[in-house]
């Protein structure tokens, strides 16, 4: 039988180096990779590029990775609630693509499916389309969307089985799935784990095809975003 079991997320992420390219699942804080994040962070690396719907919060998720300096640049859609991101951004410290959140899931599924660009509307006369080409179809301006890819994809999943199968569970089945099938090598953090043959077929999300690193997280904060009205 297949094994892509690893132990734990310090071996996991043992080879990402300095400069990698980073998809990171989620949305919002919900469904983020957090014990791969924690493994990151003892690492102390620069230069990375990272991918993700948003960049955490100030004391949680990508936030802490940007508070130790680690990112180069962020590619994102939600970023409102970082201020520290915000200021690195304001100083010029931080590279920043901000693209719509519907953009940035199809170029992710894109770069998982092997389509190296497509034509969307969103963003026609906007910041978001200078210096992409531009065209008409139906008397329709649109603009041409490159994939993205990553050398490493960090995904978390409520299941998964020892060749790398996955389940989601609720908001985390927002950017996970698709960011699974766009990395080079895709790691996948479960917070339970069984054997290969348990799961049952017809339920699975992300077959293990996709996955080449599997492990059972703990300590699962699983921090809700709360909104303040006064």
């Amino acid at each position: 039988m297949i094994n892509k079991t690893v132990n734990g997320a310090d071996e996991a992420v043992k080879d990402i180096t300095n400069n990698s390219v980073l998809m990171l699942g989620g949305f919002g804080l919900c469904g983020i990779p957090e014990n791969c994040i924690d493994a990151l962070l003892k690492k102390s690396l620069t230069g990375l590029t990272c991918i993700s719907n948003n960049a955490g919060v100030d004391d949680f998720g990508i936030g802490l990775m940007l508070k130790k300096r680690m990112v180069k640049k962020m590619i994102s859609s939600y970023v409102g609630e970082n201020a520290e991101f915000e200021r690195q951004l304001l100083s010029g410290e931080l590279e920043v693509e901000l693209i719509p959140q519907g953009s940035l899931a199809e170029r992710t599924r894109a770069g998982g499916a092997g389509i190296p660009a497509f034509f969307t509307p969103a963003g026609v006369g906007t910041e978001v389309a200078e210096g992409k080409e531009m065209r008409e179809f139906d008397g329709k301006l649109y603009i041409l969307e490159r994939w993205l890819k990553a050398d490493f994809s960090l995904v978390k999943a409520w299941k998964g089985d020892a060749a790398g199968n996955l389940i989601y569970k609720g908001t985390a089945r927002n950017f996970n799935p698709m960011m699974a099938t766009a990395g080079t090598v895709t790691i996948a953090e479960v917070e339970e784990l069984v054997p290969a043959g348990e799961l049952d077929p017809n339920q699975v999300h992300t077959p293990g095809i996709f996955v080449q690193r599997i492990f059972q997280g703990n300590n699962y904060e699983k921090r809700i975003e709360k909104r303040t009205i006064r």
